[in-house]
């Protein structure tokens, strides 16, 4: 009798793993399914030293050493399962620490960790940052300084700067400096469609294990390396919405979502272990994001209208949203004990059809995106605006963005572009993920007296947690 049970049961447990198999290679064929990335986080604190040419000279060794064999890994996993990773990135610590120690040029740190990154063949490397919540400490002025510049000379750099935290409050100073920034980075790569802004993203409330870009860095909590992935599938949730009954309740269409991130993310776990092997590097984190791309089907947009909004930015896309990102995180934890990073629903513009299609029509705005970032995962993406828009002004904005940040204790982030000598019904066309997006129009009111202010804003009194 218990070997008869043991052989119904292995058959049943036979025909679940074949349809699940055949499952995920409908969802990869015809939905878009993909492991987004591969990301190798790498300490750099035992790279620094007083002379910055031997600081760069031990970055570069220690990333080709631990990363050499990332993008060769990540080719055979995608053969052997037949599962599409689309990219392999590094991150590092966050090189205002190097600064810091070795003062000098930070463009040297940027050249050298562009050089790595293109002598592995990895399609990002993040970690040109600075985490100035509380105050700017040595090489943190220096590195911030340095951005426009170290992102008009390199490829496959990109860089972050953490400008406020529910623990900390917001950093004013920072939040102007991080306005003239962007401008700037806007400016200096005018005649490649600004793309320079496109690899810089203020947040509030970093996480250390995000494994997507442009605000990917290695905590300094984290371990000596270690490897996290970064799964998505805006296709594969839209259609499992599509195939529910038109009258379907709202609970069971999260619940639709809940088991189809469910399985994504054991799909993300299976990389990432089989990647940890191959390169003897610990597991970090799955991070189950539904990042869109200017892909046919591949739209978080695309997600509400199934719920059912006539187009993305109608009253309830926030609601629709806030549904949304929750049931991606339950579905994400149920699947594995390592979700981490930013985990839940992107709303970057130009990287998503619908958003861009929303934008054109006007139904969607800035003021409505800015609604949106305080239910999903991370903030202000990925926005093209006005070439003239002052430095205050996106100061302002990213000051509004932290303040949802900081109140909700979590992630908030704004990475806009200002498309300087554009017209206003012009757009920016960036290729590849990053996608193209129309110029969306934003307040002109100044705001310079609050900006100038300076100083810190408090930490809320939920912060008080202790």
């Amino acid at each position: 009798s218990d070997v008869y049970k043991r052989q119904e049961f292995n058959g049943r447990c036979s025909m679940n793993n074949k349809r699940e198999i055949m499952e995920t290679i409908q969802m990869i064929q015809e939905q878009n399914l993909d492991v987004r990335t591969i990301t190798m986080g790498i300490s750099l604190i035992d790279c620094m030293d007083t002379d910055i040419n031997k600081s760069c000279e031990k970055v570069y060794n220690k990333i080709y050493n631990y990363a050499k064999d990332l993008v060769k890994t990540g080719e055979a996993i995608s053969k052997k399962y037949g599962i599409p990773i689309i990219n392999k990135r590094v991150a590092v610590t966050p090189i205002s620490m190097l600064v810091g120690v070795s003062g000098g040029d930070p463009i040297f740190y940027a050249k050298t960790l562009d050089k790595v990154a293109n002598d592995i063949g990895i399609d990002f490397i993040g970690g040109y940052s600075a985490l100035v919540q509380k105050g700017f400490a040595p090489g943190d002025k220096e590195l911030i300084e340095s951005i426009p510049q170290a992102l008009a000379v390199t490829s496959k750099l990109c860089s972050s700067v953490n400008i406020g935290s529910t623990r900390a409050g917001i950093n004013l100073d920072a939040v102007k400096i991080m306005g003239q920034k962007i401008k700037e980075a806007a400016e200096i790569t005018k005649d490649n469609e600004c793309i320079g802004a496109s690899k810089l993203v203020v947040f509030c409330n970093a996480v250390e294990d995000n494994p997507f870009m442009a605000g990917a860095f290695h905590g300094v909590g984290e371990a000596d390396a270690v490897i996290n992935v970064g799964v998505s599938g805006p296709g594969v949730v839209r259609a499992a919405i599509k195939a529910a009954p038109k009258d379907a309740s709202i609970a069971e269409i999260a619940d639709i979502i809940k088991k189809t991130a469910f399985k994504v993310t054991r799909m993300g776990q299976l990389v990432g272990v089989e990647a940890s092997k191959m390169l003897n590097k610990p597991f970090g984190i799955v991070d189950l994001s539904l990042a869109p791309t200017p892909a046919v089907g591949d739209s978080v947009a695309h997600i509400l209208e199934e719920i059912g909004l006539e187009q993305c930015g109608c009253c309830g896309t926030t609601a629709c949203l806030a549904m949304l990102n929750d049931a991606v995180k339950k579905g994400g934890v149920m699947a594995s004990s390592r979700v981490g990073g930013l985990s839940g629903a992107f709303i970057p513009v130009s990287e998503d059809a619908g958003m861009i299609a929303a934008a054109q029509s006007k139904a969607l705005t800035i003021e409505k995106l800015e609604a949106m970032t305080a239910v999903c995962s991370v903030g202000l993406d990925m926005i093209v605006i006005p070439g003239d828009t002052t430095p205050e002004v996106i100061s302002a904005l990213i000051a509004d963005e932290a303040a949802i940040g900081m109140i909700n204790n979590k992630t908030t982030a704004v990475r806009v572009i200002p498309a300087i000598g554009k017209k206003d019904n012009e757009s920016l066309n960036f290729g590849g993920l990053l996608g193209y997006g129309p110029i969306m129009p934003i307040s002109k009111l100044k705001p310079n007296v609050f900006i100038n202010r300076g100083g810190q804003i408090p930490a809320p009194i939920n912060s008080l947690k202790n």
